[in-house]
């Protein structure tokens, strides 16, 4: 926990934990306000968490969600109201402290010279300079002025950000390179589905930011809020401006927890889990360890969605778990698909379907999770079979595990590189900007139609590297993604059907037949997702070292 003291009144911070609130207590703060909506990441504890345990020690808490980087007027008048109600000294926090620090500013600016505002913001570690250009300038950031410049900007700092970073400086150690993205932590998401079984262990998914970063490259630790394309700027938290000659876009999906109704309220308890949240995977396996009969529902929502396979793993390696310990005939399985099939390929449907009846697993298709209510352990589903009028179902439950919707992250859906549906508008093969020339997008925010999987984003970084040198003249010829992607389904502990395929559903197997037949469930299949996977994903994927990843180039 980082303390960065404003003034007596006020100290802010990054992102709290519902352990971090005793020490809050114990420092002798009187009111804790959080100024981070719900669900901007991934490993974000919801508000609820931290306002139980709040409301445990006597402390008052506020929630005053704002946006990141879309601070008004407004914002600042009612936080500057809380400043006067709430009992003092007040501890607020958002992602970075970058927001708190902001609004204590914009609240005070009627108050406080300009110049004790940047000082005091300034000794508390955030720079304000931002704020004072955009009052100065009516409420707009001008561009023409950059904080910072880079050659290459990237835009997110996930599997595809640090790859395709990578990549770039494999072919050019000489680059000048800045990664964007204001989160501590690095995460191996494909392994939270081996932690919800008991396989992994949580802390092996995860390294800090500063560890995976590759040397020589800048990291500017802030969200972006906003893009100016036509001036080459990305506006950053605290109206910093950055240029750029290449722009590369990849903040990954957001996970939309709070389009279900009463989901937010009861995730990590009442028996609702979620391998798709690093907090939430070891809920997981506690509840399946724990259930010994009744009713387990698995859903999963309209597409697109990250890894379309996991909501159903996470069903087999439960079942699986029950089958073993014989605890199967006793517990009833429920899958509830928004979708009208179990898998988009259906090559791969045929093993899955073995499975499913080995599980006597029910398959509900058409059916979206609308609401949960945790403590009655009840779901509400939307039924929409084709031709019929729609329905809402209701079901009891003793563990569920929710696949949340997801859709492109805020400040992309709003911007002028999005396409209709919200996602970084590229060309399906060179996953260039189909709108400016210098931006390019990769991984699970790109439009292109393929899988959004981290095999994927291994597959894109080395093709929008060698496009993006081709651009500034570096090396010749295009490269071109043919849409692979895989998902490694893990039908039982032990064995795997490895669906490996490229667009319109092509199969694209990496390896031969007699080694791993993608169509059949396979122990190789296993031991390359328990073994061999992590270690490419930390040691060649995200070191630029493009094992059985080189792109195709065209002249």
């Amino acid at each position: 926990m980082n303390f960065q003291k404003i003034d007596d009144n006020l100290t802010v911070s990054p992102q709290i934990s519902a352990t971090d609130v005793v020490a809050i207590k114990a420092a002798g703060y009187k009111s804790i306000v959080c100024h981070r909506p719900d669900a901007e990441a991934s490993d974000q504890p919801l508000f609820r968490e931290i306002q139980d345990a709040a409301n445990a020690a006597n402390i008052k808490i506020q929630h005053q969600p704002v946006v990141s980087g879309k601070i008004s007027d407004a914002d600042a008048v009612a936080f500057g109201k809380l400043m006067r109600e709430l009992p003092k000294p007040v501890f607020a926090f958002c992602r970075t402290g970058t927001r708190s620090a902001s609004l204590w500013a914009l609240a005070e600016s009627n108050r406080l010279p300009l110049a004790d505002i940047v000082g005091a913001t300034k000794a508390a570690g955030y720079d304000m300079s931002g704020i004072v250009r955009h009052i100065a300038n009516g409420g707009r950031t001008p561009t023409d002025i950059a904080d910072v410049r880079h050659d290459i900007v990237i835009v997110g700092g996930g599997a595809a950000g640090i790859s395709v970073a990578s990549s770039l400086l494999a072919r050019n150690s000489a680059l000048d390179i800045a990664i964007i993205d204001p989160t501590e932590t690095h995460y191996y998401q494909p392994g939270w589905t081996m932690v919800g079984a008991g396989v992994f262990d949580v802390s092996s998914t995860v390294h800090t930011m500063a560890s995976v970063i590759p040397k020589g490259v800048k990291w500017i630790k802030a969200a972006v809020t906003a893009f100016e394309p036509k001036n080459d700027a990305v506006l950053l938290e605290g109206c910093r401006v950055v240029k750029y000659k290449r722009l590369v876009v990849c903040p990954g999906i957001k996970l939309d927890w709070a389009r279900i109704e009463g989901l937010t309220d009861t995730l990590g308890r009442n028996g609702v889990t979620s391998n798709y949240r690093y907090d939430l995977a070891p809920y997981t396996w506690e509840l399946v360890r724990g259930l010994k009969s009744g009713r387990a529902i698995f859903t999963q929502p309209p597409m697109p969605i990250k890894c379309a396979g996991a909501p159903q793993k996470a069903m087999y390696l439960s079942a699986d778990h029950w089958h073993r310990t014989g605890a199967l005939r006793n517990v009833d399985v429920d899958f509830y698909n928004a979708g009208g099939v179990l898998f988009g390929v259906a090559d791969y449907v045929p093993a899955l379907m073995e499975y499913v009846k080995r599980y006597d697993a029910k398959l509900n298709f058409h059916h979206t999770l609308i609401a949960v209510d945790g403590p009655a352990k009840k779901a509400w589903f939307k039924k929409t079979l084709p031709g019929q009028p729609e329905e809402r179902i209701e079901a009891a439950f003793d563990m569920m595990h929710v696949t949340p919707p997801q859709c492109a992250p805020d400040f992309i859906r709003v911007s002028p590189l999005a396409d209709p549906a919200g996602w970084v508008d590229v060309d399906q093969g060179t996953l260039r900007s189909k709108i400016f020339d210098n931006i390019y997008a990769l991984g699970d925010v790109c439009s292109a139609p393929n899988a959004k999987t981290a095999a994927a984003a291994r597959k894109q970084a080395p093709v929008v590297a060698h496009n993006v040198l081709a651009d500034m003249g570096g090396q010749p010829g295009s490269a071109v993604y043919d849409g692979y992607g895989s998902c490694p389904l893990t039908v039982e502990r032990g064995k795997i059907v490895l669906a490996e395929f490229g667009y319109g559903g092509k199969l694209m197997p990496s390896f031969p037949r007699l080694i791993i037949n993608g169509k059949k469930p396979s122990r190789a299949a296993w031991w390359l997702k328990e073994r061999i996977l992590p270690p490419v994903y930390w040691k060649a994927m995200l070191k630029g070292r493009e094992w059985m990843a080189k792109p195709t180039v065209t002249k």
